[in-house]
């Protein structure tokens, strides 16, 4: 059965994320809410299919400009969150 979470976002242009997990701990699908459609297409297909312990490891304190924060870091968060939740 598929686990599922959504998570507001803070500090970026992306409002909320939605993840949806594979039994196997694999990532099924992810969708956001706002931010940049082009760059969070991309990372929604790079991430597919991909353990969350991998993707917490490559996005995990990636900042967007001058933020401290960017999509992909928020989405380290989240899956952080979905982990802990198991």
């Amino acid at each position: 059965m598929e686990k599922v979470i959504q998570y507001e976002t803070h500090g970026t242009c992306c409002r909320l994320m939605q993840v949806k997990l594979n039994d196997d701990g694999t990532i099924a699908d992810v969708d956001f809410l706002g931010g940049c459609p082009g760059n969070l297409m991309g990372i929604k297909h790079l991430v597919k299919g991909m353990k969350i312990d991998d993707v917490i490891a490559k996005f995990s304190g990636i900042k967007c400009g001058d933020k401290s924060t960017s999509c992909p870091d928020q989405l380290a968060k989240c899956l952080s969150e979905l982990k802990a939740s198991l």
